[in-house]
Parts: C-alpha cells; structure tokens; sequence
C-alpha cells in the first residue's frame, strides 16, 4: 500500500488486515468462547440456588446475591421491583434499541429427593403444613444462566448500541391465595418504566429435550389459567342417619363428574386443547360425620379466549344445577390466573435462524401446545415476547424417563449452562444487529 493510500485508510479508520491473518471474532463468536470461560462461575451460582431456594415473595438471599453481582459488572440495578424483583440496565456505547431478558427465581414446597450433594434442605411452613422448598422447576438454572449473560454481555459492552434489560422475576409459581404473581407485580410497580423493551425473551428448562436442544412455538405456546373453588352447603348430620340432613360429599362428587363433560363432550377440543382438573377436595374430619361442607379446587386450561370463558359458564351452571337438585346451593369462585403465553410470531421468524446457529439446525424443535401456565404472558402481552424450551437431560439418560418438572427428583445437567448462557447471549445481540 502506499504512503498516500495508508494515510488515508488510516484517517477513514479502515485498518487493513495483514495477508492471511484471520479478522477479529465478531460479538457473536465471542460470546461462545466467554459462556463457556465462565462456567464454573455460572455453575456455582446455580448449586447455591438449589441448595438455598426460596418461595414466591420471599426470595431475599436470591435477589440478594444477583443484585451483587449486577452492580459488581457495573449495570445499573434496582431491587424490590415486585417485592423482591431485581432488574438490571445494561446500557452499550452507542443509542440504539432495548432487549429485554428474563429469568424467574422462586422455588416449590416440595421436598428434595435427589440425593444431589446440593440438594436443598431448606424447610418452610405453607398453608399450615411443613413441608420442603426445592427448586423443581428449574428457575435457578434460570436465573444463574441470566447472571451469566449479564456478565457476557457486560464484558462486551462497548460493541453494543442500545441496551440489555435484566429481568430477574419473583413468584412465577402459584402464588399463596391472595397475592400476585411476580410479573403483575413487577409491570404495576413500574418494571417498563425502566426501559420498555422492543422484545423480551426468556427461556425454560425441559427434561423432555436433552442438552444442548431447543424447542420453540410461534402464536400461543402455553395455556390460560385459571383457579376455581367450589364451596358446596349441605347440612351435617350422622352418616347413619343421611336423610336427616344434606351430603356435601355425594353433591360434590356428582358435580366432578358432570364438569369432567365439559371438556370431554361439550367444547370443540379438535379446535383447540383445554382441561378441567381437580387437585383438591376437603371436606369433613370422621367416617361417620356427615360434614356441613365440602371444598373442591381446581384449574381451567385453555388456548382459546372465547373458550375459556365457555368453560367457565358451564362450570358455573353446572355447580348450580347439581346444587339445585339436591335442594341446597354452592358457591363458585372463578380467579384468573395467568392469560395464554402467546410468542410474536414475526419475533420468532427473525430469531430462529439465531437458535439454529447456537444449537444447530437439528437441534431445534417446535414445541408441542403446552398446558402448563406462565406468567410471562403478562410481559408478552405489552411487548413482543419469546419463551423458548431448553433441554436439560443430560447423555446416558432417556428424556421421556426423566423426572418432570415438580418433581422431587428433577435434575439439571452440568453442562445445559453453557448453551443455555450462549443462546440468550446471542439473542440479546442478534436483536441488536450484531448476530455476525
């Protein structure tokens, strides 16, 4: 080159790469190599969150220890965002748009039975009953994967124009009677206010896919859902003696069977999946006592709006009926839950190919309709959203075998951490314009 054309290459900050030598790895392919150089790190975390989970509302210690870490890498963090909610605010070099990333944090009341050296040991009283917390839906790989993703992402700041929100959410699961769940909460407290995402993504753990898989589903991916409570009157008296009062016990179970017909003869499941269960019934505290009441709880899923609130009006006039023939009455409560998890589909258009090239081709799946309910529809239904599946079964065990989320058994193999820190990664700068 020239004297003339190196000044001048110089000046327009066109730097001329010597014969042969290979350019500099984009943001994209560094992302790999960094997910990967912190691992033990990410691993850490996630062993201390399942030794030490915390239920909805009360993840303390959780939001504790990733507040640190965010203002440790120097984003910009807010706590009590949704009671315990912490939020990150990654901002890049130069303006550009906002991702947003999310993770939920909060365990089960259930009791650990792994065996792992890390099982939790943690205990808690719920709903009057003592009974063990466990991470048994995997929401501490979630959250260590996002606390490896800020970092990740932190240390590659000065490419990034725009910025990268951490969404660290409590209280995804069933929330005690009347509180909220974590996404309500953190939206009412002013989570968008923060920064309004152009896009939101999140992902979850799946035993169903091995390591290393994803799976994916444009338009609604997971059911609405919603409580019910029925509270059926009778009149008690000795269960040898019935007429002379009303059984609450015989009323009930004739209602169950009449609502299990909802689903199975009176909706149009070809057009759309839905479920009526039951979970619960309590009612009376000896044989031979006729109870004045009896209580049954339940859940409606559904993918459909106007059949679900169908679903709904049955129950209801079912629960009357039923009461009605037996001359007495029955109250019905009826509380939404969550509402379908829809994902954009011109989101996850444009984000596959970024799937496709973390995972590779064969290892991204479209996933069935799931029944399971997330409150992340909450986020999807004021911006774009994308809520994926992530493998976790690791080699040497079948994944139809494998413990379900909520079990007491469910595992997370070691190494879904790095995939898993890889792909939102790479999300958050595919979305920003830099996925080459």
């Amino acid at each position: 080159m020239s004297r003339m054309n190196y000044k001048l290459a110089q000046a327009l900050g066109l730097w001329l790469l010597p014969l042969g030598a290979a350019p500099a790895p984009t943001p994209s392919e560094q992302a790999q190599g960094l997910a990967q150089a912190i691992k033990p790190k990410v691993l850490g975390w996630f062993k201390d969150l399942h030794e030490h989970p915390e239920l909805g509302h009360e993840e303390k210690r959780t939001a504790g220890l990733v507040a640190s870490q965010l203002r440790a890498l120097g984003i910009e963090t807010r706590t009590e965002v949704g009671k315990t909610g912490v939020v990150g605010l990654l901002k890049g070099a130069r303006p550009g748009p906002s991702v947003g990333l999310r993770a939920d944090m909060d365990a089960l009341p259930v009791t650990e039975m792994t065996g792992l050296p890390y099982a939790s040991k943690a205990r808690t009283v719920y709903r009057g009953e003592d009974v063990g917390v466990m991470h048994a839906c995997g929401h501490d790989s979630h959250t260590a994967i996002l606390m490896g993703a800020a970092e990740v992402l932190s240390q590659l700041r000065t490419q990034i124009a725009g910025s990268v929100m951490f969404v660290f959410q409590p209280a995804e699961e069933a929330a005690l009677p009347g509180e909220r769940s974590g996404a309500e909460l953190m939206l009412e407290q002013g989570l968008f206010e923060i920064a309004t995402p152009a896009a939101l993504f999140a992902l979850h753990a799946s035993p169903r896919l091995r390591t290393g898989q994803f799976a994916l589903r444009e338009g609604p991916a997971m059911a609405s859902e919603d409580n019910v409570i029925i509270v059926v009157k009778g009149v008690g008296t000795h269960a040898s003696r019935p007429w002379d009062g009303i059984d609450p016990v015989t009323i009930a179970a004739q209602m169950l069977t009449q609502i299990q017909t909802i689903v199975s003869r009176q909706v149009n499941i070809a057009r759309a999946p839905a479920v009526v269960s039951f979970g619960v019934i309590r009612g009376g505290v000896h044989a031979n006592i006729i109870p004045d009441e009896v209580k049954l709880e339940g859940t409606i899923r559904a993918f459909d709006q106007k059949m679900r609130l169908d679903i709904q009006e049955r129950l209801k006039r079912i629960v009357a009926h039923v009461a009605l023939s037996f001359s007495t009455s029955a109250e019905v409560s009826i509380r939404p839950v969550n509402p379908v998890t829809v994902n954009d589909r011109d989101l996850a258009r444009r984000m596959r190919p970024t799937l496709e090239a973390v995972a590779g081709k064969d290892n991204v799946f479209e996933s069935e309709l799931v029944l399971g309910t997330e409150d992340f529809a909450n986020f999807a239904m004021r911006v774009p959203g994308m809520y994926m599946f992530m493998g976790v079964t690791g080699p040497g065990r079948d994944p139809a075998a494998a413990p379900a989320n909520h079990s007491a058994y469910f595992q997370v193999d070691d190494e879904a951490f790095v995939p898993g820190v890889t792909m939102l990664t790479r999300l958050a700068l595919g979305y920003l314009g830099l996925s080459k």
